[in-house]
């Protein structure tokens, strides 16, 4: 199989040039910084006490900020290298700031370009974000002695049989990581069977809040562009459909409630013209985020068409509907809204966070629905009620905190 993989690996690096000059077009890659991908280095690197985090895009990278932050405050740590794929996740790596840290994007996973990388950098330990696995990297780094641990490790349903098909390779990959700190007892279930050895629950890192985002300011500049506008709800990480979803419970809302507004922060910040098109063709007056100005007193529909900006909305809603679990599989993470002090609806497709939602359920913080009259029924319901922000942010700070200092605990044996 693994034969087979490094074939497929080698010919997508052939054509690696089309795919990069495809996706600058598109806007998905840095023009001046694609050649990272295929072995080009934007720092030297003169120690060895490096530590390098990997993650596939923003929430991964985002869920780890605060375990990056406490590592950057340890004279033993020199340089944190984070690795991330895509153009999202560099530009928030970036705004955070983050001391001792720099990015750097993952090579293409050939074994001349991962043999290139980890002799150049030459990791401490490795640190693998989610659901992250390239095999030939794994192996690469095992064969060198360095410490591969498997952080906030999530694995879904769909993920799991395809592993699980090729059970064979995937028991060579899984049992060459040290530790697996798992999300929820079902990845770790998933990752016995698939071969990981050493595996604990410790929770979700994304409970945790990191010093830097609370001190984002960027909240109190959206509500100057609100001006009078009230918030009714929020509804983030929507899939196609689901804008339109929300816009319908937003129209017949209009008539009960004066000056109100809602925000669709999509998934896919790609599609914002589509769905400004769609929003605007059923009689709602759409402001894009990027106008930059002051939304008209007759907006009905405040499109966020930015990466990164998810929480400064979130910081001054009370109500978040989460996306992809209406008209598509699997669900968003609700913890970000939840952390922030929303209370959360969600249609009936959460199967990849069904632990964070039972969790968020029994502590009264979410709410399921089917259909958007339902959605529109929940929102007057907790528009009449009194502000349960406080107590939601409450709740859920001393779960953040616990899973944030067993996570240090854990990493310290390696660091």
């Amino acid at each position: 199989m693994l034969f087979f993989y490094r074939l497929a690996i080698n010919f997508i690096f052939l054509i690696s040039p089309i795919i990069i000059i495809y996706r600058i077009f598109k806007k998905k890659e840095d023009p001046k910084r694609f050649l990272e991908k295929i072995g080009k280095f934007n720092k030297k690197n003169k120690n060895n006490n490096l530590i390098w985090f990997h993650g596939s895009s923003v929430g991964e990278i985002l869920s780890i900020v605060p375990l990056i932050e406490k590592l950057g405050k340890r004279k033993n740590i020199k340089k944190i290298l984070i690795t991330s794929n895509t153009l999202s996740s560099a530009k928030i790596i970036k705004k955070l700031n983050l001391k001792k840290t720099f990015h750097q994007f993952f090579p293409l996973d050939t074994v001349f370009l991962v043999e290139k990388f980890i002799n150049h950098w030459n990791p401490k330990a490795v640190f693998f974000i989610d659901s992250e696995i390239w095999p030939n990297m794994i192996i690469k780094i095992k064969e060198k002695n360095i410490p591969l641990i498997l952080l906030n490790a999530r694995i879904t349903k769909k993920s799991f049989q395809n592993w699980k098909n090729i059970i064979f390779f995937s028991k060579k990959i899984f049992n060459k990581f040290d530790l697996c700190l798992s999300q929820s007892n079902k990845t770790c279930d998933y990752l016995k069977i698939l071969g990981a050895k050493n595996i604990k629950k410790i929770g979700n890192l994304k409970f945790s809040e990191s010093a830097s985002q609370l001190k984002n300011k960027s909240s109190i500049k959206i509500k100057k562009f609100l001006g009078n506008k009230k918030i009714i709800f929020s509804s983030i990480s929507t899939h196609r459909g689901e804008e339109l979803f929300c816009g319908k419970v937003h129209a017949n809302l209009k008539k009960q409630y004066k000056n109100i507004i809602s925000i669709i922060i999509p998934r896919h910040i790609h599609r914002s013209n589509e769905i400004k098109e769609e929003l605007s063709s059923n009689g709602l007056k759409v402001h894009l985020h990027t106008s930059n100005k002051i939304v008209d007193s007759d907006a009905d529909i405040y499109l966020v068409d930015t990466f990164g900006e998810t929480k400064s909305f979130l910081k001054l809603s009370k109500i978040a509907f989460i996306g992809k679990s209406i008209f598509a599989y699997g669900g968003q993470n609700p913890i970000e809204a939840a952390r922030l002090g929303n209370r959360i609806i969600h249609g009936p497709n959460i199967e990849n966070f069904i632990e964070v939602y039972d969790f968020l359920e029994k502590q009264g913080i979410s709410t399921k629905i089917k259909t958007y009259k339902d959605l529109e029924k929940l929102v007057v319901k907790f528009n009449r009620k009194k502000n349960y922000s406080n107590q939601i942010i409450k709740k859920l700070a001393y779960t953040g905190k616990q899973i944030l200092l067993n996570n240090e605990k854990e990493i310290n044996k390696y660091c």
